[in-house]
């Protein structure tokens, strides 16, 4: 009777280990600890795509763009509320937000002609092709940065936002207010971000 037992559970063991071992290697990858920045921002990221609504057209990830951090450091990040993981970039701030081009953020506008970031929550919307090239419009959905639109505040790619730029001069370039990206992590956005997703900003120092 024992045999039979020991016999059994050794059959049911190795089938376990058998069908563990077919598992993909990202089953495991996605099963590692979150950090707890990368919580923060998972659930700032929930938080703000609730609130946003029906402004949304895609839920399903979300950019957090947190200018608390210096431009040297990945600061723009990618939430997926799927998935539950967060992926990392480089971003630009506008000029008018670090008059001296120190790299930290120092003030936020609405107004036009400040050349400035402004906070708030934006919903991303068509491709276009600008002075950028191809390029992301936005839309403010909040009142620290309703002119988003009309200012021409958009997501694009820029090569003084690389981490090239950042090991030549220790810091980013600056916008005109635009969230500028490295050409390599624009294509990232413009696949992750578009269409209808939802981009936050704001002074927030999780990192």
């Amino acid at each position: 009777m024992n045999r039979t037992i020991n016999r059994r559970k050794l059959l049911g063991t190795g089938a376990a280990m058998v069908a563990v071992a077919a598992l993909p290697a990202r089953a495991f990858a996605q099963a590692s600890p979150l950090s707890d920045t990368e919580r923060s921002i998972l659930e700032i990221a929930k938080r703000e795509v609730e609130r946003a609504g029906e402004a949304l057209w895609r839920k399903d990830v979300a950019g957090i763009a947190d200018f608390g951090v210096h431009s040297s450091q990945p600061r723009f990040h990618f939430a997926n509320l799927e998935s539950g993981t967060v992926r990392s970039f480089l971003v630009a701030h506008g000029s008018g937000s670090d008059p001296d081009h120190t790299g930290w953020l120092t003030d936020f506008s609405n107004e036009f002609g400040s050349n400035a970031t402004s906070r708030g929550a934006y919903v991303t919307w068509e491709w276009y092709k600008g002075q950028y090239g191809t390029s992301v419009r936005l839309g403010g959905l909040d009142p620290d940065n309703s002119n988003a639109f009309p200012r021409a505040i958009v997501m694009h790619s820029a090569d003084y936002a690389t981490a090239a730029h950042v090991a030549r001069w220790g810091r980013l370039g600056r916008s005109n207010g635009c969230f500028a990206m490295g050409p390599e992590d624009f294509r990232e956005a413009l696949w992750n971000l578009s269409g209808g997703r939802l981009l936050y900003a704001d002074r927030l120092g999780l990192a």
